[in-house]
């Protein structure tokens, strides 16, 4: 039901990212590409999210053998949240196997006025940002919802001029841009995806009222038929 140039994006299950921790899970790995194979050349690339605990201490062998027995005929992507990966040899791990490295930004809303200057090494043909923001923005002390993301709550101006200028730097190398924005990040990730858009110079259009009436409506006769 997707427009023919619509492109998806997957996540690997947690079952192995995280409660496998990579480790024997090639019967778990094959079982999900086989779900996902109906996608066909609708599918552009499997993202690797690996929790902050996995450490080179513990997980160096694991990620090589598990990126070892990754198909060729994907595109995956790595997202490292523990500071010991950002080392020469994972980089050259990544780049043997032509895995893209992550770019993600999750500083913490009391900075936002602040450029983001992480270890951002390119390891592919093609970039993978996240920008993810402050989880800390969704929840109280309560465990209750503290915003209702509906709207621009904070910019982060020189946020989105730092990552607009590095996707920039690195245009003329990579064949696609993979960026995906979380309501955290500003407060309203339709319109944080339309300003960097607009900064590199794309149009971003969103759905009008009209077409997402249609398309609630459309979900509600799917959910009939099922």
């Amino acid at each position: 039901m997707t427009p023919a140039d619509f492109r998806f994006a997957c996540k690997l299950p947690r079952q192995i990212t995280h409660t496998s921790r990579l480790h024997d899970c090639t019967a778990e790995l094959n079982l999900f590409l086989r779900a996902i194979e109906p996608l066909g050349a609708k599918l552009g690339v499997i993202l690797i999210q690996l929790p902050p605990s996995f450490a080179p201490k513990d997980g160096k062998l694991a990620l090589r053998t598990f990126l070892g027995q990754l198909p060729k005929d994907f595109r995956f992507a790595v997202e490292f949240r523990h500071a010991g990966w950002h080392r020469p040899q994972f980089i050259r791990l990544l780049e043997k196997h032509r895995i893209c490295w992550v770019w993600a930004d999750t500083t913490p809303l009391n900075e936002r006025n602040l450029a983001p200057f992480e270890f951002l090494p390119r390891t592919s043909d093609f970039l993978y940002l996240r920008l993810l923001g402050d989880y800390s923005t969704k929840y109280g002390a309560d465990g209750g919802h503290i915003h209702r993301y509906q709207r621009l709550l904070w910019k982060r101006e020189a946020a989105i001029e730092s990552w607009s200028l590095r996707i920039e730097r690195h245009l003329s190398d990579v064949r696609n841009v993979w960026a995906f924005v979380g309501n955290h990040f500003e407060g309203f990730a339709p319109e944080t995806c339309q300003r960097l858009a607009q900064r590199l110079e794309l149009e971003v259009i969103l759905p009008s009222e009209a077409e997402q009436a249609i398309s609630t409506q459309r979900r509600a006769q799917l959910d009939l038929q099922l």
